[in-house]
Protein backbone atom coordinates (compact mmCIF):
# COMPACT_ATOMS: atom_id res chain seq x y z
CA UNK A 1 0.00 0.00 0.00
CA UNK A 2 1.80 3.82 -0.84
CA UNK A 3 0.14 6.89 0.36
CA UNK A 4 0.25 10.64 -0.81
CA UNK A 5 0.37 13.40 1.64
CA UNK A 6 -0.80 16.85 0.67
CA UNK A 7 -0.08 19.82 2.88
CA UNK A 8 -1.40 23.41 1.56
CA UNK A 9 -2.59 26.54 3.42
CA UNK A 10 -6.52 27.49 2.78
CA UNK A 11 -7.86 30.94 1.76
CA UNK A 12 -10.39 32.19 4.28
CA UNK A 13 -13.31 29.46 3.79
CA UNK A 14 -15.19 27.34 6.29
CA UNK A 15 -14.45 23.70 7.16
CA UNK A 16 -18.06 23.12 5.96
CA UNK A 17 -17.15 24.37 2.18
CA UNK A 18 -14.05 22.31 2.62
CA UNK A 19 -15.99 18.85 3.36
CA UNK A 20 -18.53 19.78 0.46
CA UNK A 21 -16.19 20.32 -1.91
CA UNK A 22 -14.71 17.26 -1.46
CA UNK A 23 -17.72 15.32 -1.20
CA UNK A 24 -18.78 17.16 -4.21
CA UNK A 25 -16.06 17.29 -7.11
CA UNK A 26 -12.61 15.61 -5.19
CA UNK A 27 -14.22 12.31 -4.06
CA UNK A 28 -15.82 11.59 -7.16
CA UNK A 29 -12.86 11.73 -9.01
CA UNK A 30 -10.58 9.66 -6.53
CA UNK A 31 -13.16 6.62 -6.67
CA UNK A 32 -12.90 6.49 -10.07
CA UNK A 33 -9.44 5.78 -10.07
CA UNK A 34 -7.56 2.48 -10.81
CA UNK A 35 -6.00 1.52 -7.18
CA UNK A 36 -7.81 3.70 -4.87
CA UNK A 37 -8.11 2.66 -1.07
CA UNK A 38 -9.31 5.51 0.90
CA UNK A 39 -8.62 9.73 1.71
CA UNK A 40 -8.14 11.61 4.94
CA UNK A 41 -8.09 15.17 5.18
CA UNK A 42 -7.14 16.96 7.99
CA UNK A 43 -7.51 20.60 8.90
CA UNK A 44 -5.94 22.64 12.03
CA UNK A 45 -8.02 24.19 14.58
CA UNK A 46 -7.99 28.34 12.62
CA UNK A 47 -8.90 26.46 9.36
CA UNK A 48 -5.58 27.78 7.51
CA UNK A 49 -3.78 24.18 7.04
CA UNK A 50 -4.75 21.19 5.39
CA UNK A 51 -3.62 18.08 5.43
CA UNK A 52 -4.64 15.44 2.88
CA UNK A 53 -3.62 11.68 3.11
CA UNK A 54 -4.90 9.14 0.43
CA UNK A 55 -4.00 5.66 0.26
CA UNK A 56 -3.70 3.59 -2.90
CA UNK A 57 -3.13 0.10 -3.68
CA UNK A 58 0.42 0.79 -5.19
CA UNK A 59 3.01 3.58 -5.75
CA UNK A 60 2.07 2.91 -9.70
CA UNK A 61 -1.54 3.47 -8.61
CA UNK A 62 -1.07 6.62 -7.21
CA UNK A 63 1.70 8.13 -9.66
CA UNK A 64 -1.43 7.27 -12.97
CA UNK A 65 -3.39 9.49 -10.79
CA UNK A 66 -0.76 12.03 -9.98
CA UNK A 67 0.21 12.38 -13.52
CA UNK A 68 -3.23 12.15 -15.15
CA UNK A 69 -5.93 13.48 -12.62
CA UNK A 70 -4.21 15.33 -9.58
CA UNK A 71 -3.72 18.10 -12.22
CA UNK A 72 -7.37 18.48 -12.50
CA UNK A 73 -7.86 18.28 -8.81
CA UNK A 74 -5.55 20.98 -8.27
CA UNK A 75 -7.77 22.78 -10.68
CA UNK A 76 -10.58 22.62 -8.79
CA UNK A 77 -8.88 23.34 -5.37
CA UNK A 78 -6.84 26.66 -6.88
CA UNK A 79 -9.90 28.59 -5.83
CA UNK A 80 -9.28 27.86 -1.81
CA UNK A 81 -5.59 27.54 -1.94
CA UNK A 82 -2.72 29.79 -0.91
CA UNK A 83 0.46 28.71 -2.75
CA UNK A 84 1.39 25.57 -4.44
CA UNK A 85 0.31 22.57 -2.05
CA UNK A 86 3.61 20.32 -0.94
CA UNK A 87 3.00 16.71 -2.20
CA UNK A 88 5.11 13.31 -0.82
CA UNK A 89 5.01 9.91 -1.16
CA UNK A 90 5.32 7.01 1.65
CA UNK A 91 4.88 3.74 1.77
CA UNK A 92 2.26 2.46 4.69
CA UNK A 93 4.36 0.04 6.95
CA UNK A 94 1.78 0.17 9.40
CA UNK A 95 -1.97 0.57 9.34
CA UNK A 96 -5.13 -0.98 10.53
CA UNK A 97 -6.63 -0.45 7.15
CA UNK A 98 -3.33 -1.68 5.66
CA UNK A 99 -4.23 -4.95 7.17
CA UNK A 100 -7.95 -4.87 6.78
CA UNK A 101 -7.46 -4.39 3.27
CA UNK A 102 -4.56 -7.31 2.95
CA UNK A 103 -7.16 -9.50 3.93
CA UNK A 104 -10.09 -8.73 1.96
Amino acid sequence: MYSRHITCQLKPITREELGEMFEREILPLLKKQNGFADEMTFVDEDGKQVVAISLWESKASADTYARETYPQVLKSLSRVLEGTPQVRGYDVAVSTFHRAAATV
